[in-house]
């Protein structure tokens, strides 16, 4: 069988219109344009500090974090009891802790102790509320905070002097 030009043109526009149908099956369930997802939080102790790291998927949102005397529930704005003589809230936008039909991507306790780590006594989830998603880290001392962003995979790295 014998391509003509049209003919050609036909079956390239074919198979392009499927590939790029396969991608956009391929994306994940639930995942939102433009915004990250966070899927796992993970902590580690390092040579003078010590370091939480959420994983999360999409694009890097950005982070940012204070001192505060109390860590309050975004929405609710309850206090979050946390062990800690010292609290930081990190925030991160655009972001969530949820899929499109409202079902929780991270999987992990909302708030955990990390009996590893020098410094940072604890950590909880405090919001996925209006496209943030907060994080509070009980600490035994104020100390130096280094809140930065990766990709390939994205993650919130959160890192705490000791």
């Amino acid at each position: 069988m014998t391509l003509t030009p049209r003919r050609l043109f036909a079956v390239c526009a074919a198979a392009l219109l499927a590939l790029s149908g396969a991608v956009v099956a391929a994306a994940p369930a639930g995942a939102q344009p433009g915004v990250a997802t966070m899927t796992n939080i993970r902590t580690g102790l390092n040579t003078g500090f010590d370091r939480v790291v959420l994983d999360m998927t999409g694009p890097a949102p950005q982070a940012s974090y204070e001192w505060v005397d109390e860590l309050i529930a975004d929405g609710s704005g309850d206090i979050v009891w946390l062990t800690g003589e010292h609290f930081v809230a990190v925030s991160t936008t655009p972001a969530r802790a949820h899929d499109d039909n409202g079902n929780r991507t991270y999987p992990g306790p909302d708030k955990f102790r990390t009996r590893n780590l020098r410094n940072v006594m604890a950590v909880a989830v405090t919001g996925d509320y209006e496209g943030y998603v907060s994080i509070g880290l009980g600490t035994r001392y104020k100390s130096w905070v280094r809140v930065f962003t990766l990709t390939a995979p994205t993650r919130v790295v959160i890192d705490v002097g000791h």
